[in-house]
């Protein structure tokens, strides 16, 4: 648990689930199983949604936290976060619209989009986790 409590920890842990299920949907329609894609996806779907409303609570709770590192991982660290932080805005139009078209059949319009929105759905998970590390395991 870091000094501002355990929310850190939980937003870390749900950035990793749904950073599991992104590579499970893909590998699930990699394979034609549409029906265990659909569940991944919609599970990863739900579980980032979960990890804003724990991200928000967390932010009105305390605010910005300061990283503290210095050196190459100083700048490492803001390497990561600025691509991130510009990338999460566009995550949640993206899923919604891109599961729109999957969930009613639209298969020809939500390939190509599902194409870019996951690699940078994945992308701001992952890189939600290693900010998490950084900041809370790294730095002092």
């Amino acid at each position: 648990m870091t000094a501002e409590g355990p929310l850190p920890t939980i937003i870390a842990c749900l950035n990793t689930a749904a950073a599991v299920c992104l590579v499970a949907g893909y590998v699930f329609i990699r394979r034609k199983n549409v029906a265990a894609h659909r569940r991944a996806m919609l599970t990863a779907f739900v579980i980032s949604g979960l990890f804003l409303v724990t991200y928000l609570l967390h932010y009105a709770l305390v605010g910005n936290v300061l990283f503290h590192g210095q050196g190459f991982l100083r700048i490492l660290y803001f390497v990561l976060l600025i691509p991130h932080v510009l990338l999460a805005v566009s995550v949640l139009p993206l899923a919604i619209v891109t599961i729109r078209r999957g969930l009613s059949g639209r298969i020809a319009e939500h390939r190509p989009l599902a194409r870019v929105t996951l690699p940078i759905w994945l992308y701001v998970s992952v890189t939600g986790v290693l900010v998490y590390v950084m900041l809370y395991r790294l730095s002092d």
